[in-house]
């Protein structure tokens, strides 16, 4: 096994961690209220999350390397669609029940796969189409109930236009993933993590004629923790692709639907429906399949590289 990736109990243990981070960065947008400005939402999610990524850097020596970046442009397009994606996911956030915008929100990777086949060429077989396609249905078992008020005309109906929000929060979080893909091939880990954090909260300061008003006390802390933790979870999630290899901790992801219907039901009083946990194991489990095919995959290319007999 590469020695990079020769502890993957201590990989998953931070990708857990960061999942349970990431789930409290939630619980805590949510808790601020409903009448707060999408946009001063995402911008405190992003300003005070570079709190503890500069620090982070700051204490690796990586800090004054990080800004130096060859592809400026790529940072500004995957900050302006990351920023996007982030106030729809978090606009249904605050109208949703938490684990049903977490259920939703895993469309991401589903999406990605579609968008990597159709914009990074990459290889899709009739296992992974087949996957993508049984977990978009359960996404559409998820969004159905709450997509039906705006058949029967309710269209300003919070919860609905909340559920079409995840799914474009999903659906542009997927765009961003391709970006991504395309920024790691000539960026550092930690100038990728820094750039978004700096460019999400520039652009969210254009929202500033748009809503914003001043915080109570109470909605200013709780807007200040969320964006702590999600640097913390971002630094977190980081790490864990250093000690095993993203299919080995890919999976967990999906605890935190776990952590959002215990803190769903005990602090909002969510309780799921049947309909909700069907869509949900649906979409988990094709997630899962995907995973474990890419797994798969990975094992026969490297298997094939080491029976390839060298040209001399």
């Amino acid at each position: 096994m590469d020695a990079e990736f020769s502890h993957p109990m201590k990989g998953i243990s931070l990708k857990v961690l960061s999942v349970l981070v990431f789930v409290c960065m939630s619980t805590l947008i949510k808790a601020s209220g409903t009448g707060i400005a999408t946009g001063q939402i995402t911008f405190y999610r992003s300003a005070f999350a570079m709190v503890p990524i500069l620090g982070y850097l700051a204490f690796k020596g990586h800090l004054r390397t990080a800004f130096h970046t060859k592809d400026i442009f790529g940072h500004l397009a995957r900050g302006f669609i990351g920023i996007l994606s982030m106030s729809c996911g978090f606009y249904g956030l605050v109208h949703l029940p938490l684990p049903e915008a977490i259920a939703i929100g895993y469309a991401m990777p589903l999406l990605a796969v579609v968008f990597a086949a159709v914009f990074l060429k990459e290889t899709v077989r009739v296992y992974r189409w087949s996957a993508v396609l049984i977990g978009l249905v359960g996404v559409v078992i998820i969004t159905w109930p709450r997509l039906t008020l705006l058949r029967d005309g309710n269209i300003g109906s919070g919860e609905a236009l909340g559920a079409l929000s995840v799914l474009l929060s999903a659906t542009l979080g997927a765009v961003a993933m391709v970006l991504v893909r395309k920024l790691v091939a000539k960026e550092r880990t930690h100038t990728i993590v820094l750039y978004f954090s700096l460019s999400a909260s520039c652009f969210s300061l254009l929202t500033l004629p748009f809503g914003w008003e001043p915080l109570p006390w109470n909605s200013f802390l709780l807007l200040m923790a969320a964006g702590f933790c999600g640097g913390v979870a971002q630094i977190l999630l980081t790490q864990s692709y250093r000690y095993a290899d993203m299919s080995t901790i890919a999976p967990f992801e999906y605890t935190s639907i776990i952590l959002g219907l215990i803190i769903g039901y005990f602090l909002f009083d969510d309780v799921p429906t049947g309909v909700m946990l069907i869509g949900t194991a649906i979409v988990v489990g094709a997630g899962i399949f995907i995973i474990f095919r890419e797994h798969q995959l990975g094992l026969e290319r490297r298997g094939a590289r080491k029976h390839v007999t060298p040209q001399g």
